[in-house]
């Protein structure tokens, strides 16, 4: 999977966000061309995981690149779903799963740490009944579709 910046990413690279600060380096390596594992593996002496990646695209300063898309339907055109891939759903699914724990403050302090030390897929989905009990069903819809449920 290849990611590409947004409008929005651009200006707050530009104007030096202090969410960019940490993983200003592995922005700048997003440009469509690179895949996600080769950000990491040129910025992991850095520190930067999936989880910082996760964070770039829910802010809204990167994007999935239309143009790979095609490519990756193209070699596994019997998939039934194109979000079969579980470090993709588990991206996805970090990002909005982060959101909605972090918005629920001191009461879900826990659950936002169980979210953040997940470090997969299975670990992630595993969080989704206590996430829809604290936030409801309508809030977890996203989440939940973000993991393929």
């Amino acid at each position: 999977m290849t990611y590409i910046k947004t409008e929005l990413g651009q200006q707050a690279f530009k104007e030096r966000a202090p969410a960019l600060i940490k993983l200003r380096a592995a922005f700048i390596l997003i440009d469509g061309k690179r895949t996600l594992q080769d950000v990491l593996r040129a910025t992991a002496g850095m520190g930067i995981v999936e989880a910082d990646i996760a964070q770039l695209l829910a802010l809204g300063y990167i994007a999935e690149d239309a143009a790979s898309e095609p490519t990756s339907a193209a070699a596994t055109p019997q998939a039934h779903a194109p979000q079969a891939n579980p470090n993709e759903l588990y991206l996805r699914g970090y990002a909005i799963a982060t959101q909605l724990t972090a918005g629920l403050g001191l009461r879900g302090f826990r659950l936002n740490l169980a979210v953040e030390s997940a470090s997969g897929y299975q670990q992630l989905v595993a969080l989704v009944p206590k996430i829809r009990e604290a936030v409801g069903a309508d809030k977890c819809r996203p989440l939940e579709e973000a993991l393929g449920l």
